[in-house]
């Protein structure tokens, strides 16, 4: 396995107070690696996450992450490429410094801030695909970790790119079964899958649950109709992260679609809020022509907020 640590300093965005309950923001979003100018578009994209009109989120998942996209910013521990050997692109998880504390800390200063999740094991898990995508899970210990027996001591959080397209359905089964039982493991006490699922057909919608998830959107907003796939003039209402807005008719049949999920364990954590993040426009320069727009990614993004994060029960059941 593939081991790295993936953090990013938020210093410049820490809350005056560091608040003791257990809350986490999120952001979750595929910032898309083939469209034009993808380094221009990730760094709009990402200070609109961090200064845009929502207090940055403690939490960043980001999915199709281009090693030239990831050269420009602040991660401490990923300075080697190897995520990006054989493939395109690759996820990475950001963690805020006013939050979370790293266990191979430089000095005893850094130390201060009690109160802070500490991070544990960081492990890229391989995934049966076609197109070579892992998980990259993440354990957050709490800053008083159960002595309970049979309870957890850790959560997990695990951010997904799964296979693409109709015919990797088989895949997308596997992987989330797989990923599913990482939040089982003992001393696990559960946590959070989000990413870009690419769940494009309906068999794809009965996975979350099938694995003994719970379906954060689902469990805060309800199942709406056709589950975003393709039902509905532009997808808003229902969820839908890809092809929302969009008019000109797709070859393949694909409508706006809730592709991108976040998925929890029945205990342990509990889903506070949720909504899409709809991409901005970015400039693309055309020498002796009129500059045109695209958006920021093909995909909206996920802004949620997870609480509880209880120690005191056994995900793996009696």
């Amino acid at each position: 396995m593939l081991t790295s640590r993936l953090f990013l300093s938020l210093a410049a965005h820490q809350r005056s107070t560091t608040s003791l309950t257990h809350r986490f923001p999120f952001v979750s979003w595929n910032i898309d690696a083939f469209s034009q100018r993808p380094v221009a578009r990730a760094n709009v994209l990402l200070n609109h996450i961090l200064d845009g009109p929502h207090p940055p989120p403690d939490i960043i998942f980001l999915q199709e992450v281009r090693a030239t996209v990831r050269a420009g910013w602040l991660v401490k521990g990923a300075e080697d490429l190897t995520a990006w050997d054989g493939v395109p692109f690759a996820t990475i998880t950001l963690l805020s410094k006013a939050r979370f504390a790293s266990s191979d800390l430089d000095s005893q200063k850094e130390l201060e801030g009690e109160g802070k999740f500490m991070l544990g094991p960081t492990t890229r898990v391989p995934l049966p695909s076609k197109y070579g995508r892992d998980g990259l899970s993440v354990d957050i210990i709490p800053p008083s970790p159960s002595t309970t027996p049979g309870t957890g001591t850790h959560f997990r959080l695990i951010n997904v790119h799964l296979d693409s397209l109709w015919h990797t359905f088989p895949n997308r089964a596997q992987q989330l079964k797989i990923l599913a039982s990482l939040l089982r493991e003992p001393g696990c006490a559960g946590g959070v899958i989000a990413g870009d699922f690419n769940a494009i057909s309906p068999a794809d919608d009965g996975l979350v649950e099938e694995n003994g998830l719970v379906d954060a959107w689902v469990a805060l907003h309800g199942h709406g109709q056709g589950q975003g796939h393709g039902h509905g003039k532009d997808g808003e209402g229902d969820g839908a992260t890809w092809g929302v807005g969009v008019e000109r008719e797709r070859h393949d049949g694909l409508g706006p679609g809730r592709l991108d999920k976040v998925a929890m364990t029945m205990n342990g954590v509990k889903a506070e809020e949720m909504e899409v993040l709809r991409p901005g426009n970015i400039e693309v320069p055309r020498p002796g022509e009129e500059s045109v727009h695209v958006p920021w990614s093909d995909h909206c993004g996920l802004r949620y907020a997870c609480s509880d994060w209880n120690l005191l029960f056994d995900p793996r059941g009696p």
